[in-house]
């Protein structure tokens, strides 16, 4: 049976689902006995179902390391510090290559504020260990990066609840 080869895929777009495929696919290889890593750049400390759901694999470790809501903020400083932060980690779990799949969750934010150079990524992504799997999010993948990747799933909005004022619901948004 010879030696896996980690597959590298981004989900990208202004549609819904890139944070949720990622995390199913993550959900898919802990079910399988993989370990998962999930490191999340931007994300805030708010509660979705998700978090529950990890916390029932004790082969998910997830590092929240983003501030929530950059784009609503004046001063970014923190939010480079925690994205660069979590780019050392990333590089860390890799390294250590003790994981079979590593999610990089809103890293295509953390590229597009240049709180992280895209060169490094890609240069990450060509010297990362062969078995290990990548799923990179986020909307305003750079060509870069895509081209690196085996998948690349663009999510594009057709029709959203929240355009006729619907809030978000448990279970389906968060």
């Amino acid at each position: 049976m010879g030696s896996k080869v980690g597959r590298i895929l981004v989900n990208t777009g202004d549609g819904k689902g890139k944070t949720t495929a990622a995390l199913g696919t993550a959900f898919r290889a802990a079910g399988h006995g993989q370990n998962v890593a999930i490191v999340q750049f931007l994300k805030g400390k708010w509660t979705y179902g998700e978090l529950a759901a990890i916390q029932r694999f004790p082969n998910i470790f997830l590092a929240r390391m983003g501030s929530g809501f950059t784009w609503e903020k004046e001063g970014l400083e923190e939010d480079r510090a925690l994205a660069n932060a979590a780019w050392e980690m990333c590089r860390r779990i890799a390294q250590e290559d003790d994981h079979d799949l590593l999610v990089m969750d809103e890293l295509n934010y953390a590229i597009d504020y240049g709180f992280i150079e895209v060169d490094d990524v890609v240069r990450f992504l060509k010297e990362k260990p062969e078995r290990l799997a990548i799923i990179i999010t986020g909307r305003r993948a750079r060509e870069e990066i895509m081209d690196c990747a085996d998948t690349v799933t663009e999510m594009r909005v057709v029709k959203h609840a929240f355009k006729e004022g619907t809030r978000a619901q448990k279970g389906i948004e968060y």
